[in-house]
């Protein structure tokens, strides 16, 4: 299968060993900045980087090499319209998060998908962690019986050094904050295992540590769904000089589990009512830094979905419930009321100057 990357940044080399360990031929890379791409390929696993044509316009790529797949690793601002330049000349697509910074660019990605019949993934890889299948598994076996309650917990640090790398960071119309950047794949699995179908949010954000950028550096939530399940969310930036948890903790009439580690790759409770000899406490997955292992899951699942023609296993829909949980979030903080979803207009960029205020 035929593929081009857009965007060589941080993510780029997860997203170039994924292709490789998955058989695809890597057609072509693109970025603006050329020293990104010798970075990239300098961090990337091996492979046959002189064959790989360079560009630094994702357009001109598309038209010459038409590639079956893309994926798309840009600043978080630019996802939309190189997805949907993509979609329109039917490339099928995987966005990494958040799959857009607004409800209406998400719609669009979607109704255009459909319209052109490709496959878009919204690129929430942990949803592939071994500990989080184990947990869904549990789940849609009906282990844990009526759900009670769940939260999502991500203790990062992340510096001025990191926000100061591109004036983009940090910015509510080009990437949020901690909630949309950082935990936003903690936030993903919480909405995913609760049922998916949340109906309010409480939320309240803060900027504390980070005076240089505009968006949260810390943020709480409450979420209610319809099943009757209420959630947790904290996500924060301001562990100093490290990344220290990520838990997820789902907790029903019949069972409770906890995943913890740097992110939710680790089993730290396994109690079920039905086996109380069942234990997978102490499980952990190995993984270099904090994207873990799951992009080539994720890439392998795309393939798989588009020779098949089925849908992915993360698909566009997910993507923009992750980001509308973000959104409201914001708009709770800047209205201090709660907000029932669904969202049909807004935008990170709605949110600009909300501490300044």
């Amino acid at each position: 299968m035929k593929y081009a990357l857009v965007g060589c940044g941080r993510v780029a080399p997860s997203h170039i060993k994924a292709a490789v360990e998955n058989g695809l031929e890597i057609l072509a890379v693109c970025d603006i900045d050329s020293t990104h791409i010798d970075d990239m390929f300098a961090r990337a696993v091996p492979c046959n980087s002189e064959s790989i044509r360079r560009y630094s316009s994702y357009r001109e790529m598309f038209d010459k090499e038409k590639p079956e797949l893309v994926s798309i690793a840009l600043p978080s601002g630019l996802h939309a319209e190189a997805a949907k330049e993509a979609i329109k000349r039917k490339i099928n697509v995987i966005i990494e998060k958040p799959m857009a910074m607004s409800i209406e660019d998400a719609d669009e990605i979607i109704r255009l998908s459909e319209e052109y019949s490709v496959k878009v993934s919204a690129c929430h890889q942990n949803r592939f962690n071994i500990a989080v299948q184990e947990m869904r598994a549990a789940l849609e076996s009906g282990r844990f019986g009526k759900l009670s309650n769940a939260a999502i917990t991500v203790r990062w640090g992340r510096g001025e050094s990191y926000y100061r790398q591109a004036d983009w960071r940090g910015k509510f119309e080009s990437d949020g904050g901690t909630l949309m950047n950082q935990c936003i794949h903690g936030i993903d699995l919480l909405r995913w295992m609760c049922g998916d179908e949340l109906v309010r949010v409480w939320g309240v954000t803060r900027r504390q540590h980070h005076p240089y950028i505009e968006a949260e550096d810390v943020g709480t939530a409450v979420f209610e769904f319809k099943n009757g399940v209420i959630a947790t969310v904290e996500g924060t930036v301001n562990v100093p000089g490290f990344d220290m948890e990520e838990h997820l903790t789902l907790i029903g009439q019949e069972g409770a589990v906890k995943l913890g580690g740097t992110s939710a790759n680790t089993i730290e409770v396994w109690k079920f009512l039905d086996d109380p000899e069942d234990t997978k406490d102490g499980f952990h997955e190995k993984t270099a830094n904090v994207y873990g292992n799951g992009h080539t899951s994720l890439f392998a699942d795309v393939k798989e979905a588009i020779e098949k023609d089925r849908r992915p296993y993360v698909d566009a829909y997910a993507g923009k419930r992750a980001l509308e949980s973000v959104l409201a979030i914001y708009k709770s903080m800047s209205t201090g009321e709660s907000v029932t979803l669904p969202l049909e207009k807004c935008s990170g960029k709605d949110f600009e100057g909300l501490f300044d205020k």
